[in-house]
């Protein structure tokens, strides 16, 4: 019932006349779904739902089902820890789930009908991935090896210590029985004599699962095929991130444990999906180019197992292809096209890739029955929040089975376009366009820029924009919001995603201040009220606007880069600055102070303020330090706040809510000339 309560106070709302202006906690606990997948014969469908629990300061997800497209109930409830991937059994009977109860992640199942979970495994590792085998009568799981136990002995004589890229655990394969209804071993006596006294005691074991890969490698990622005889797996040297550009894929056949290779490309080798027959793999791969895998598009191949002989799948499609299904009927994935996101299919036989499902406009996770004749996908139009449709193959008109837009219905929601405008060097940039409920086109606005991360993310039209930024009730208070879609985002091509290789920051700023610019001469904003704002990549560019313009009275730079040779020697992905500026700062510091902020300190005049996570890798916090002390050194307005704890994201409801009333109120200061203060105690629901 927990969960319950905290989807129904999310409805509650401050009512200002007809509609409300939710508060930030109200916009922090909205309902999301996702993860949908079908039973096989298609007649349930299961999916993730998250909440926020405000007391235990998380997000919880638990799994819902819906049968033949009624309305979904709670299929699990976990008291201090989330439920994750569900999967039906090969017969439809079971749902199996992860789940942390206390004994790192394990696999539980249940039947669908409800009821008890039980663990499937009772590892002394935490599982990372598994699936059913398609006999039903086992499950095939990932995770680590066991702890080094000289490493406890290390620390007792000499201390803690770490040596830099060397201290990982890999992970392998296993497999462990499933039997559908098993006597409790811990409901039975156990006594430790004779077999024939604990045959008759009628002593039973928990099944051990069985090594299935092991060697100096880790795995990273599995599928089985569906005839069950072999494993596909993804494996690398090491887990570090890195080490993922040296991923390829092997086959190991599961009667006779033997491994071979199947696909070894000098760039990374990613596993994406078996054909029906078992006798091909859809994989992903750049090839022989291991210099430009973030921003180029990656190619898609189908590969034959006798043979071993590729061929290549959307030869002329211009864009990242994702989520693999392959059934009797054909191939389908999903890809961006700029704001929308079609459901695509994919021609078995010529490798044409055409458009299969274009509604709603944006279609994410998707999932079929086992005979291809039934789908299911999370997806949304513009004017909703993400939802669970239903539909046949035959019919494409697709039934939304839940309601997590009815959360806002009374709300005074955000009003999208998409709008378009031509940069500085020509080059045509889109950007979604948040305007007030009651938008007046006689009135010019202050104005409110968002930038996303990436640089490969994208923004698309929505009635709640969320993260760390009061979007909502910032165009309550009487402005517009830009959240542009720069150069190098998602979308558009690879040739567009191209365009800021040996130019970052530098034509992603003309990008933003263009957009300013074409809004101004629409007549619809107040130069003189204007603030800019984004979050890992969008927080760089933030930063970097910051140093190079004084369009903005005010700018917020979220977890951004401040000085690229500051991130290139301590972030956790170094080849993305090699692939982006094309050097290292030993090869050409020319390229590294061009496109760094701190490179125009001396420029800088707008009040900054600056949020960064205590234990961030990928963008490490010297960044925030440098930036921050350089604005103070020139007599600029600045403010650093580290949320404790976090890494390159802020994960929790509290320290979100937090971040979002520092933005309020630095924004409020600057750009309306209002100040706030922080709440403190508990608000009233």
């Amino acid at each position: 019932m927990k969960n319950t309560i905290i989807f129904l106070l999310c409805t509650l709302a401050l009512q200002v006349g007809a509609q409300s202006v939710p508060t930030f906690e109200q916009v922090l606990s909205l309902r999301s779904v996702g993860s949908p997948t079908l039973s096989p014969d298609g007649k349930l469908v299961a999916f993730t739902g998250q909440a926020t629990d405000w007391n235990e300061n998380r997000f919880d997800t638990e799994i819902w089902i819906s049968r033949d497209g009624k309305k979904p109930v709670q299929l699990t409830n976990t008291s201090k820890g989330s439920s994750t991937s569900p999967s039906f059994s090969p017969d439809g009977q079971w749902m199996a789930f992860m789940a942390d109860r206390g004994n790192k992640t394990q696999i539980f199942v249940m039947r669908v009908e409800g009821g008890e979970a039980r663990p499937a495994t009772r590892e002394e590792e935490a599982i990372s991935g598994y699936e059913w085998h398609p006999s039903g009568n086992s499950f095939i799981f990932l995770k680590p090896e066991k702890e080094d136990k000289s490493k406890k002995e290390i620390e007792k004589r000499y201390g803690g210590f770490e040596t830099d890229d060397r201290e990982f655990n890999l992970s392998h394969l296993w497999q462990i029985d499933f039997k559908p209804d098993p006597l409790d071993p811990s409901e039975l006596p156990c006594y430790e004599a004779t077999d024939s006294l604990k045959a008759r005691a009628g002593c039973i074991e928990w099944p051990k699962a069985k090594r299935l890969t092991e060697g100096k490698f880790t795995v990273t990622s599995f599928l089985t095929s569906p005839d069950g005889s072999k494993i596909a797996f993804n494996q690398q040297p090491d887990p570090l991130i890195n080490s993922s550009l040296k991923s390829e894929i092997s086959l190991l056949e599961l009667a006779s444990k033997k491994i071979s290779s199947l696909v070894n490309n000098p760039s990374a080798d990613g596993l994406e999906e078996w054909s029906p027959d078992s006798q091909e793999l859809i994989y992903s791969t750049n090839l022989a180019d291991t210099t430009s895998n973030f921003y180029m598009n990656s190619k898609v191949f189908s590969i034959k197992l006798a043979d071993k002989t590729s061929r290549r799948l959307g030869k002329d499609f211009d864009e990242n292809m994702s989520g693999f299904e392959w059934t009797s009927s054909g191939i389908y994935c999903t890809a961006w096209n700029k704001t929308k996101r079609p459901l695509y299919k994919i021609d078995a036989s010529t490798g044409n890739v055409s458009i299969f499902q274009n509604s709603p406009d944006q279609i994410f996770g998707i999932a079929f029955s086992r005979a291809g004749d039934k789908l299911a996908f999370s997806g949304r139009n513009g004017d909703q929040l993400t939802e669970i449709f239903v539909t046949t193959t035959a019919s494409g008109q697709p039934m939304k089975i839940t309601d997590m837009t009815g959360q806002v219905s009374s709300w005074r929601v955000a009003q999208s376009e998409v709008i378009s405008w031509k940069s500085k060097d020509g080059a045509v940039i889109e950007g979604v366009l948040h305007k007030p409920k009651n938008y007046d086109p006689s009135k010019k606005y202050p104005l409110l820029v968002v930038i996303h991360g990436g640089p490969t993310g994208i923004d698309t039209p929505t009635p709640v924009p969320v993260y760390v930024y009061p979007i909502l009730q910032w165009l309550d208070k009487g402005c517009l919001v830009l959240r542009p879609n720069y150069r190098g985002s998602a979308g558009y091509g690879e040739k567009f995603r191209s365009l800021n290789v040996k130019n970052l920051g530098v034509g992603d700023a003309w990008d933003v201040l263009s957009g300013v610019d074409y809004l101004d001469k629409q007549g619809m904003i107040d130069k003189s009220k204007m603030g800019c704002m984004g979050w890992s990549q969008g927080g760089y560019i933030s930063a970097f606007l910051t140093t190079t313009s004084d369009a903005f009275k005010a700018i917020s730079v979220g977890a951004g880069i401040s000085d690229w040779m500051t991130y290139y020697v301590s972030t956790d992905i170094h080849p993305f600055t090699r692939q982006y500026l094309k050097a290292t700062p030993w090869s050409d510091e020319a390229i590294y102070k061009k496109t760094s902020p701190m490179n125009y300190i001396n420029q800088a005049k707008t009040p900054t303020l600056i949020q960064h996570g205590e234990f961030d890798r990928r963008v490490p916090i010297s960044n925030a330090y440098q930036l921050v002390q350089g604005l103070r050194d020139k007599g600029v307005k600045t403010e650093l706040v580290i949320y404790k704890g976090f890494g390159h994201g802020i994960n929790k409801p509290k320290e979100r809510l937090a971040a979002t009333w520092h933005n309020w109120q630095w924004f409020n200061k600057y750009v309306w000339g209002e100040n706030v203060e922080l709440p403190v105690g508990e608000k009233k629901k």
